[in-house]
């Protein structure tokens, strides 16, 4: 079978690889059908995260199989899963988890203690599990990790729902319930910003301010109902919640600035460069801040299920829907989210 590869900046290509098979009664052997870039890949792609600095314990050298997004349909099962069938369409999270750990048992499935810490698809940390822009992907948990797509719910619209939307639900979601109507600050560059203006509108934020360079980013913003702009400074005690996804340390710092006393900053953005907070203004204003790679599997079921509502609009963040074939020449180009395709997805 063929799996993408990441074999150099800006480049990736079809390399074979061993077919997977199952190993124990407890996997699923899965056909992605549906897959994107996360924003993560985006850096991988630009080189940022094999860029070898003191900072980075993990730095992640060329060749690897790439790509932690995607629904699939499963192909086959050991004999011990329920949960799934050959021929259902899932949701395959990024990370890796058992299930039955003390943390996954916690909720804490991106900590699983039954794989090496960090273990993913589409990146060779915790060891190599293959990539969900691959022919065919091994499950090592079938029942554990695969959330069955509703069928009401399009695979191209939630091809993201193994991370970037399941991510967005919970930046904003928990803080949404605990603080209605809130106001909410969104700094970003990429697919999730734009995720979490739309739920956080139909979760009831009484005001959602967008901060992106890209106008065409903002104005699919605007369509969510947000407020924007093209940079801004710090509002003072203007927000009480606020969404770093840019990667960028002054960025992070703008968002901390402007939170009400004991607001909350959610960070997404994949920080690969030191830098400096204003930690006496975070003192003295009570903040919390939260930078985190999420605990995906634990909140997908809730991420559909907000989909299914009719009360967002995921579908619109999709830039482009592209062939499969197209893999090695279209992901490296600078789309904002954009889904590959195979089979009747």
């Amino acid at each position: 079978m063929r799996e993408l590869t990441y074999v150099a900046r800006h480049t990736v290509e079809w390399r074979e690889a061993p077919e997977p098979r199952l190993q124990s009664d407890q996997q699923a052997i899965v056909a992605p059908v549906a897959a994107t870039s996360c924003d993560v890949d985006s850096a991988i792609l630009a080189g940022h995260a094999t860029r070898r600095q003191p900072h980075i314990k993990h730095s992640i050298d060329p060749p690897f199989a790439i790509g932690h997004e995607c629904v699939a349909r499963v192909v086959d099962t050991g004999d011990a899963v329920t949960s799934v069938a050959p021929g259902d369409l899932v949701v395959v999270p990024w990370s890796l988890n058992c299930g039955s750990c003390d943390n996954c048992r916690a909720g804490l499935t991106a900590h699983c203690t039954a794989v090496p810490h960090m273990a993913m698809y589409g990146a060779p940390i915790g060891g190599t599990w293959g990539g969900l822009f691959s022919d065919l992907v091994r499950v090592p948990w079938a029942d554990a990790m695969l959330v069955p797509l509703p069928a009401d719910l399009d695979p191209v619209a939630m091809a993201a729902a193994s991370d970037n939307w399941s991510l967005s639900w919970r930046l904003v979601a928990p803080h949404l319930r605990n603080r209605p109507g809130a106001r909410v600050l969104v700094v970003a560059r990429g697919s999730i910003g734009l995720y979490v203006c739309d739920i956080a509108r139909a979760l009831g934020a009484s005001d959602v301010l967008y901060v992106d360079p890209d106008p065409e980013h903002r104005k699919l913003a605007e369509g969510y109902g947000a407020r924007t702009a093209e940079q801004a400074e710090p509002v003072h005690h203007g927000f009480d919640l606020a969404v770093e996804a840019t990667g960028r340390v002054d960025q992070l710092a703008l968002a901390v600035r402007s939170l009400a006393p004991e607001g909350v900053c959610e960070s997404a953005g994949n920080h690969f460069r030191p830098g400096e907070l204003p930690l006496l203004d975070m003192y003295l204003t009570g903040v919390t801040l939260r930078i985190a790679r999420d605990n995906v599997r634990a909140h997908i079921p809730e991420a559909l299920a907000l989909a299914r509502s009719g009360q967002v609009d995921p579908a619109r963040v999709v830039s482009h829907v592209l062939d499969w074939e197209q893999l090695p020449e279209a992901l490296p180009e600078k789309h904002l989210k954009p889904v590959f395709v195979r089979g009747d997805a």
